[in-house]
């Protein structure tokens, strides 16, 4: 389905933009959490106004926020963790846990949803980005240790880790990646399929 955004959408879009993505993709995420309609022609009438409208707010948030990102930008926090032999934890740090350690270290408050990291279930090190804005995404370290070794431990754990679980915004995504392939293929293959017609003779 074709999809007119209607606010900044991490890792696809901004608001005013047309984007073509998977129907669950667009069905279950975007139109019902208010971040895209259907692109139809009346929608789309509307497509100017609503890029200029985001573009001044997100200027604006990018002025209020820049301050939060430098302060952001480059946090390292630790996490002791109870782990098996293979460096598996028992459990996960989940963003939850990272929002809550962001506003204990940092003294900064940021809501779990804005945080692009899956539940960590190894030791090591991490990263995760922030998500204040579509501009502003800050990089922070997570080093994930085991409980009574010293935090830099996190640097130079071996682990066998098992593939992480997919989140739900990483599954609609890998959906619309696969609904294009196909779609693209498909079309390949209809073009291949088409000949073209003799001319009639005069």
């Amino acid at each position: 389905m074709k999809v007119l955004l209607i606010k900044d959408v991490y890792k696809l879009g901004r608001a005013g933009d047309v984007k073509k993505v998977a129907d669950g993709f667009g069905r279950n995420y975007l139109l019902p959490h208010g971040l895209a309609v259907l692109a139809v022609p009346g929608a789309l009438k509307q497509a100017e106004y609503i890029r200029k409208t985001a573009s001044a707010q997100r200027d604006r948030l990018n002025q209020e926020l820049s301050e939060v990102a430098r302060q952001l930008e480059g946090l390292k926090l630790f996490f002791p963790a109870k782990a098996g032999e293979t460096g598996k934890l028992y459990g996960s740090i989940t963003t939850a846990m990272i929002a809550e350690a962001i506003e204990k270290t940092a003294g900064v408050k940021v809501d779990r949803r804005e945080i692009d990291s899956q539940p960590i279930k190894t030791l090591g090190v991490h990263t995760a980005r922030i998500r204040l804005t579509v501009d502003l995404l800050p990089e922070i370290t997570l080093l994930v240790h085991r409980e009574g070794e010293a935090p830099e431990s996190a640097y130079t754990a071996e682990v066998a880790a098992e593939p992480e679980e997919v989140g739900e915004f990483a599954e609609l995504e890998a959906e619309l990646q696969a609904e294009e392939a196909e779609a693209e293929a498909e079309a390949e293959v209809e073009g291949e399929g088409e000949t073209e017609e003799p001319a009639a003779e005069a």
